[in-house]
């Protein structure tokens, strides 16, 4: 339990640091750069700018984008993109299933 509660607060150190370094960034521009969005280290995605439906449908649900991890729409961080984690868990239960299973949904049986 101890260390679980650890965890938790490197978490939340990690997260808090990362929004004080993507405002920091931000703030260090000239006035007329700041987009307040960009990468903290050039690797995690901030985006502090009001989100719109559109960039919310993108990064949560996007056919049309074969990443699993898509940018957050605001905030710190990634998010997932819905459409693929179900195309990829589609693909491991048929796997699981057997080739013949493919198309068909799954139906699972309650065990006695």
């Amino acid at each position: 339990m101890r260390s679980l509660r650890r965890l938790r607060s490197v978490v939340r150190i990690v997260a808090v640091g990362l929004v004080v370094t993507a405002v920091v960034q931000e703030i260090a521009k000239p006035a007329a750069e700041r987009t307040w969005r960009g990468r903290v280290l050039d690797v995690v995605p901030y985006d502090f700018t009001v989100p719109t439906w559109e960039r919310i449908r993108q990064a949560y649900w996007n056919p049309d984008d074969p990443r699993l991890f898509t940018d957050r729409v605001v905030g710190v961080g990634w998010a997932i993109n819905l459409h693929r984690a179900r195309v990829l868990l589609s693909r491991l239960f048929s796997q699981l299933a057997g080739d013949g299973a493919e198309g068909r949904p799954i139906r699972l049986r309650r065990v006695k």
